[in-house]
This record gives C-alpha cells, sequence and structure tokens, in this order.
C-alpha cells in the first residue's frame, strides 16, 4: 500500500530511500587511491616522485599533487649513464643497488611530506638501461622488492617485459594516462630524452617515439662543458645550422618507419652519435642548434601529417624556450604548455596512473599503442616481506 500511497509522508518516506540507494550506488562506483609514482627518465636528470590521488567516477581525476626532482650525485648519473655496458651480474647487483637508492629516496620523500599512512601503493618505472624490442628485450632496473620492504607498501614495477613478450614495443606506455587524463588536446607531446608523441585516432589511442630530444642535447653539454643542460637552449640560439649535418640526421631510416616503434640508447650509440662524431670540429652552439633544428624539424612533420590542430607539451625540453620557439616557427599548431608542475612530473604521474589500473586488474598497456599481440596489465605486483 506505501508503493500506491500519494500521501505527503509516504513521498517523503520514498524519496529518503531513494536518495539512500543513490548514495550507497555512489560509494561502489566512486574508487579513490592514492599513490607515488616514481620514474628516471633516459635524460639522466634525476628521479621524479609524485604522489597524488586518483579518483574514478564517471571518469577518471587526479588532485592533491606533491612532487619533487632529486638530482642524481654526479656518481649515480655515471652509474646509471654507463650501465649499459655492465655484464649480466654486474647489472644484477646495480639493480639491487638501485631499488635501495629509490626505496631510501621514497622514504624520505613521505617523512617530509608527512605522508605515513596516506599511500596506498607506489608505481615505479625504474630506470631503462637496455631497450631492443625487436630482440624481446627490455631492462628496467631498480628492484621492487626492496622498495616494498622498506616503505611497507605495495609496490608494482617492471611494467614493459610483458608488452614486449607479447611482441609489442614496450613502449610508450604513458599515452594509457594521456587517454584518460588528458584528452582535451588533439596529442600530447612528451620532450624527454626521447622526444614521443600520443594521440587518439579513430576510436584508438596510437603513439609512437618521434626522434631524439634531450639525450644527445645533455650529453654534448655534460662531455664538453661539464654542465648538465643548455639552460633555455641559450648556446643553441647563438650557433649556425651545419646543414650537411642536418640533411643526414633528417634522412635517418626510422623517420620512414611506419608506428608503432620506439627508440632506445641503442639507437643513439649505433646510428645517431656516430654522424655527430664526424662533426666534432664544428662549435658547439652550431652542433646543439642543428640538433634541436633536426628534432623539430621531425616533430613538426609529425603535426602536418596527423592534422595535429593543438598539442600538450610536457618533459623537460618544454622549459627550452630556443627549442619550443623553433617548434612553434615550423608549424601552425597550437602548443600549450600547463603548469610546471604537470610539465615536470606528468610522466611519474601517469606511470602511478598505471599502477592504480594494474591494482584494479585493468588493462594499462594498449597494443594499438605498443604494436603487440593484445592488451595487457603491464607490471609485477610484490608485497613487502619482513
Amino acid at each position: 500500500m506505501f508503493l500506491h500511497s500519494d500521501s505527503k509522508d509516504s513521498r517523503i518516506r520514498a524519496y529518503k530511500f531513494n536518495n539512500y540507494l543513490a548514495i550507497l550506488f555512489a560509494s561502489k562506483t566512486m574508487f579513490k587511491k592514492r599513490v607515488i609514482g616514481l620514474m628516471s627518465g633516459t635524460s639522466l636528470d634525476g628521479l621524479d616522485i609524485c604522489y597524488v590521488q586518483f579518483e574514478k567516477d564517471q571518469k577518471w581525476t587526479f588532485s592533491n599533487i606533491i612532487a619533487e626532482t632529486i638530482p642524481y650525485s654526479s656518481e649515480w648519473g655515471e652509474k646509471l649513464g654507463t650501465a649499459i655496458e655492465l655484464s649480466r651480474s654486474d647489472l644484477n647487483i646495480l639493480n639491487q643497488e638501485f631499488g635501495q637508492y629509490l626505496a631510501n629516496k621514497t622514504t624520505e620523500f613521505m617523512a617530509k611530506h608527512n605522508l605515513q599512512g596516506q599511500v596506498d601503493l607506489i608505481a615505479s618505472h625504474g630506470h631503462t638501461i637496455h631497450h631492443q624490442p625487436q630482440a624481446g628485450i627490455t631492462v628496467q632496473i631498480g628492484d621492487g622488492q626492496i622498495i616494498a620492504n622498506q616503505t611497507g607498501l605495495p609496490v608494482i614495477f617492471d611494467f614493459r617485459t610483458a608488452d614486449v613478450a607479447l611482441g609489442g614495443q614496450g613502449a610508450p606506455l604513458v599515452p594509457m594516462g594521456d587517454e584518460h587524463l588528458f584528452n582535451d588536446y588533439d596529442a600530447c607531446l612528451n620532450l624527454g630524452g626521447i622526444a614521443n608523441i600520443s594521440m587518439n585516432r579513430n576510436g584508438e589511442r596510437i603513439a609512437f617515439d618521434i626522434t631524439a630530444c634531450n639525450l644527445p642535447l645533455n650529453s654534448l653539454t655534460r662531455n664538453e662543458l661539464n654542465i648538465e643542460y643548455d639552460a633555455n637552449g641559450q648556446i643553441a640560439a647563438s650557433g649556425q645550422i651545419i646543414q650537411e649535418l642536418l640533411l643526414k640526421l633528417n634522412e635517418l631510416s626510422y623517420y620512414n618507419l611506419q608506428h608503432p616503434k620506439s627508440l632506445g640508447v641503442e639507437w643513439l650509440n649505433e646510428i645517431f652519435y656516430p654522424i655527430l662524431k664526424n662533426f666534432h670540429s664544428f662549435p658547439l652552439a652550431d652542433r646543439l642548434a642543428t640538433i634541436i633544428a633536426h628534432e623539430t624539424d621531425q616533430i613538426a612533420r609529425i603535426f602536418a601529417d596527423h592534422q595535429i590542430k593543438n598539442v600538450l607539451v610536457t618533459g623537460g625540453g618544454a622549459f627550452n624556450s630556443y627549442f619550443i620557439q623553433r617548434l612553434q616557427h615550423k608549424t601552425d599548431t597550437e602548443i600549450t604548455l600547463p603548469s610546471p608542475l604537470i610539465i615536470d612530473f606528468k610522466e611519474a604521474l601517469i606511470f602511478g596512473f598505471l599502477g592504480v589500473l594494474h591494482s584494479r586488474n585493468e588493462i594499462n598497456t594498449l597494443r594499438s599503442v605498443t604494436g603487440a599481440s593484445r592488451n595487457s596489465i603491464g607490471g609485477r605486483r610484490v608485497e613487502p616481506r619482513q
């Protein structure tokens, strides 16, 4: 009889009941996870640590970001920069040492920002030493078990090997975050050690490495001037383009490959750097200017090929004002630089997001991006041991 009554009391009771159901339903659909993402990029500028809270109701959002970069000491820069030459046993030792380093820095970060008891899991990219997906090889060091044991938190790491085992490139992985967290733009461009791009085409997310970016620029300034990077591209801006070098770089066969495709330090060592060495007698400023001319040529070509109207640009290269100026000069694509927090920590934030997806047993690696035989859930989870 209650269901058929039109009395005021019955309507109020029905309203309260329906409101209770709505609250109950919302509590079951709303999801929150607090995570720390760790990212060590190939440019070797330091360890990025990012605390962030992810929520999902109708869509994914993020908030409460706390982040910082821990610059590498010269000792750690040397260890990571030369690790590609290590034997398997020595690399295993470095894997444990770097895992301890990550554990120490994460523990210090949590104490500094009063995050004890405020973190649900840690997602660690580690540091890439080998990346030869065509040979089924990708290696990121930083033992996750050591991080878990010291922090007392579950750790998800080793995000790339599952995709490579499925025939994929194992990279890039950040596009999953672009798809869910930064989809207001036609494309997302990351200017890290390598320049890579992510975009949605015909309902599918695609992404690939475009060209080298900060790696060769920083390598030259470190080796020849003993400085970490060319701030704002000031040295490069004073240089002249070496036309012969520009032509040789722009003719590299990688640029004619179809995506999915990715680059690693091996490609630079075998292909890119030998060309540069043939021009070592030219002034450093000229070589830097030419590399930037080459890199911005390749990025602008991709913008044109894919008719990209607007792009979100992040990564350390976004702070290189000369690089951004040269890129904007070559394209009509609208370039957006977000807040410094997002520029610096978008990758660490998104690896945190990939860890959250893993914890929900949801796909975090897309075959449309990597070329694998299927989508997959990348990463290994370990629990702390006493």
